[in-house]
């Protein structure tokens, strides 16, 4: 079964505004969350739905992407929102709900937040590559290996930051929460907040001695290679995602994703107009006037073509199917062939003298007009 449509998992439309999604993903938030709903599976599988639906629509990149495309234009993360793990969900929270992230029922009714919950979670930035590709691998889809020179983890402290374990010390400001709640005296009563602890900056801990290595950050300079699918289809100026494959965060936090920019490569020979791909052929007046069979470059490699005698120039033939792929449908264009007659520039005395006797005879009298339409006519029957 596929996934199902994103407007529908929050209940809105395509017209809803960013407000209007935030609000609606809270209240699915509030409804499913584990902590209202503990043991259950179903409310569970509900919670992680909406939270892959919310980070897409909450994004204006993404959500342009899905609108275009669907599930298959990269919005998303390429391994399926199934896989998003619920430190990605509660980061989303600290926008959501405020304060540190967790459990939204902590600072509405006071109640315990989950071990990490109440622990602010870094993100690493993104990173944004240009992928190169022929009109051959844009029509089939393609994986692509690509070095990315990004932060990783440290290997020396394994993105601690700290020079050993004995250098951490649990934050004396929040016991290791990695908040701190605050009860403030209104004349409804008393109105408890929950903030980022600012001692440990939301860890919990603090690191007395630092890695020599990456001296505190947990993170350093290193190469990964990555693969990466390209459906096929894809055009110039798309954006595809690939989730936490974009610089990482220190001290276990989320990394960031991975942005692909497509660039496509000239053809030698053909064009691309939409899912259609147009080709120019040259044809001698001779071809043109008693027919003929020629070869064209196509796509998918070469294809013969016969061109029918008396063919005008302006012609267009079309080889269906033959063009790209709409990115997550079956559905393929074609290739158009604009006939040109080619006309000698240079021609001998015997040539010339053939030619002459037949300048004469009404076959080769130009008959402008008779039972031939107009190139902008044929162009306009053809997409009818």
């Amino acid at each position: 079964m596929g996934k199902r449509d994103y407007y529908d998992i929050l209940g809105v439309t395509r017209t809803s505004s960013a407000d209007e999604i935030k609000k609606a993903y809270r209240k699915m938030a509030i409804k499913y969350h584990p902590d209202k709903n503990p043991g259950d599976k179903k409310s569970e599988d509900n919670f992680k739905e909406a939270a892959e639906a919310y980070e897409v629509l909450s994004n204006a990149d993404k959500k342009k992407r899905y609108d275009q495309f669907g599930h298959a234009g990269g919005a998303s993360s390429p391994n399926g929102g199934g896989n998003m793990n619920m430190e990605d969900i509660f980061s989303q929270f600290g926008d959501i709900f405020g304060g540190g992230g967790g459990s939204p029922f902590d600072s509405f009714f006071g109640g315990q937040q989950q071990s990490r919950g109440g622990r602010r979670v870094s993100r690493g930035s993104n990173l944004r590559i240009k992928v190169k590709l022929t009109l051959e691998e844009i029509a089939k889809g393609v994986e692509k290996k690509v070095k990315v020179n990004k932060q990783i983890v440290c290997e020396t402290c394994d993105g601690s930051g700290a020079k050993d374990k004995s250098s951490f010390h649990t934050c004396h400001t929040c016991n290791g929460s990695g908040s701190v709640r605050r009860v403030t005296n209104t004349i409804l009563g008393q109105m408890q907040t929950t903030s980022t602890c600012p001692t440990c900056n939301g860890e919990g801990s603090e690191i007395t001695a630092k890695c020599i290595v990456c001296h505190g950050d947990g993170l350093t300079r290193g190469e990964e290679t990555i693969n990466i699918n390209i459906p096929a289809g894809v055009s110039e100026g798309m954006q595809l995602s690939m989730s936490g494959k974009g610089n990482a965060a220190p001290r276990g936090g989320i990394a960031g994703d991975l942005i692909i920019l497509i660039e496509e490569l000239p053809h030698e020979f053909l064009k691309r107009e939409g899912n259609n791909i147009i080709y120019d052929l040259h044809v001698s007046f001779i071809d043109a006037t008693i027919g003929s069979s020629v070869e064209v470059p196509t796509i998918d490699g070469k294809a013969k073509i016969k061109i029918e005698p008396g063919t005008q120039g302006g012609k267009i033939l079309r080889l269906k199917a033959k063009g790209v792929p709409e990115v997550n449908s079956y559905h393929r264009g074609d290739q158009l062939i604009y006939v040109d007659i080619w006309t000698p520039k240079a021609l001998s005395k015997e040539e010339r003298e053939m030619l002459d006797k037949l300048r004469d005879s009404p076959n080769f009298k130009p008959q402008p007009g008779k039972n031939e339409k107009s190139f902008f006519d044929k162009m306009k029957e053809y997409f009818e």
